[in-house]
C-alpha cells in the first residue's frame, strides 16, 4: 500500500472512528443518493488528497462511513472514469484507502446498457464476467510481479451466490450476465454492439472494469450489480443519453437497495 493511503486511512478514522470496515461500497451514475442510505460520517473527496473529483453528474462525490444493517461500510458516492483523464488507475488510491480501513471485500455497482430483450431497463444484472474491449489495464507501469493478476474468478463466486440468494429472499430474480467495458465518454455505435454481443456480452459500461482489476491486484473479493437504464445501440428506436440514464437508474436502484440491505443482514 502507497503511504498515502495509510495517511488518508489515519485521517478517516480520526473523523470516523477506529473501528475497522468490512466492506466497500462504490455507486455508479444515478446511485449517488444511496450514499445517504446509511447514518454516518461523510468526507468530500475534496478533502481527501489524491480522491478523484467524480466530476460526473449523477455521482455524489464523497466518502461515508456507516453502519448499513449492521454493516460497517465505506460508500463511495462516486468514481472516476477513465474517459474523464485517460488514467485508468483513477481509482487506485480509494480502493487502496478501502484496504487500509480493513475491507476484505468491495461490492460495485453501475448503470449499463442492455444488449439483451430479456434485460430491460430498469432490470439489474449481476455480473459473472466481464469483456475489457477497451484494452485498457490499470496495472500498466506497475513495477512488480503481483501486476499478473488472475482473472478467472473476478467476480468472488460466494459473493455472487449471496447476492442471489438475498434477491430471492426479496421476491426478486437477480440474472447473471456478461459485462463489456468501453472508454467512453462517447456511446458505442451499432456495428460495435453488435461485435461485443457477438462476443458473448449481456450489457456495456463505460465503468467498472479498471476497479475489478485494481481489487484483486489488492486482495479484495468483488461482487458488482449493473443497473441497467437503456438499451445499447441499434437496441431499440429511443435515443441514447446520460440524462436517460440518470432518469432510469433510481427505478432500478430501489431494488438494489433492498438486495444490497438484505445482503448485509446475512453476513
Amino acid at each position: 500500500m502507497s503511504r498515502k493511503s495509510k495517511e488518508l486511512a489515519k485521517l478517516i478514522r480520526e473523523r470516523a472512528g477506529e473501528a475497522p470496515v468490512r466492506l466497500g461500497l462504490v455507486l455508479g451514475s444515478g446511485l449517488g443518493h444511496l450514499a445517504e442510505a446509511g447514518n454516518g460520517t461523510a468526507i468530500a473527496y475534496e478533502e481527501l488528497d489524491g480522491f478523484p473529483h467524480a466530476g460526473v453528474s449523477g455521482h455524489n462525490p464523497k466518502l461515508v462511513i456507516a453502519e448499513l444493517e449492521g454493516v460497517r461500510l465505506a460508500i463511495f458516492g462516486g468514481r472516476a472514469h477513465y474517459y474523464e483523464s485517460g488514467r485508468a488507475d483513477a481509482m487506485r488510491l480509494p480502493l487502496e484507502v478501502l484496504r487500509e480501513l480493513g475491507a476484505d471485500s468491495v461490492l460495485l455497482t453501475n448503470a449499463a446498457g442492455s444488449l439483451r430483450a430479456d434485460f430491460p431497463p430498469g432490470r439489474l444484472m449481476l455480473l459473472e464476467d466481464h469483456i475489457n474491449f477497451a484494452g485498457i489495464n490499470p496495472l500498466i507501469g506497475e513495477a512488480s510481479d503481483r501486476r499478473f493478476v488472475p482473472m478467472t474468478q473476478a467476480y468472488d463466486p460466494e459473493i455472487r451466490k449471496a447476492l442471489r440468494a438475498a434477491a430471492h429472499e426479496e421476491g426478486m430474480v437477480l440474472r447473471e450476465g456478461v459485462y463489456a467495458w468501453f472508454s467512453g465518454p462517447s456511446f458505442e455505435t451499432p456495428a460495435e454492439i453488435r461485435a461485443i454481443r457477438e462476443l458473448g456480452a449481456d450489457a456495456v459500461g463505460m465503468s467498472t472494469v479498471p476497479e475489478v482489476i485494481l481489487a484483486r491486484f489488492l486482495g479484495l473479493r468483488v461482487g458488482a450489480i449493473s443497473v441497467i437504464t437503456n438499451m445499447a445501440a441499434g437496441m431499440s428506436d429511443e435515443p441514447i443519453s446520460h440524462e436517460q440514464t440518470k432518469a432510469m437508474a433510481p427505478i432500478g436502484a430501489e431494488k438494489l437497495e433492498k438486495i444490497l440491505r438484505r445482503y448485509l443482514r446475512g453476513l
